[in-house]
């Protein structure tokens, strides 16, 4: 962004939106959509990361040919399951700020049903709405 409300200062001091980045937006989104559901699933939720990665990593099997959306990391010995958000393909699928929120969600609430082994309904009824 270019002009007066690109730069901080009196017109657009640190805690407007203008002066957030796109990653940063990015972040609060996912983490809108893991609050609501810890509120429900505290208790399966416990100890699980959640994560934002700029693309999905090419070595790592996502067992199909499409650009996955989010992904969940089994532990391992020493680490506990983690939930993986993809924040570049779904930018580019979303038109617009209100879109984009929602498919955040919805990949979250995606990831977690699968980690979880229940449809994604059970975790949010408006899933998809």
């Amino acid at each position: 962004m270019r002009g007066p409300l690109a730069v901080r200062g009196p017109l657009a001091p640190s805690g407007v939106p203008v002066a957030r980045s796109r990653a940063q937006r990015f972040d609060e989104f996912v983490l809108d959509a893991v609050e609501q559901l810890e509120r429900r699933f505290a208790k399966e939720l416990d100890g699980v990361e959640f994560a934002v990665e700029e693309v999905p990593d090419p070595e790592r099997s996502h067992g199909s040919d499409e650009v996955p959306l989010g992904a969940v990391l089994l532990p391992g010995r020493e680490e506990p399951p983690r939930v993986v958000v993809y924040r570049r393909p779904i930018e580019l699928r979303a038109v617009g700020v209100s879109e984009l929120s929602g498919l955040v969600h919805d990949v979250v609430v995606e990831q977690v049903a699968e980690l979880l082994g229940i449809s994604p309904d059970e975790i949010d009824p408006e899933y998809g709405d």
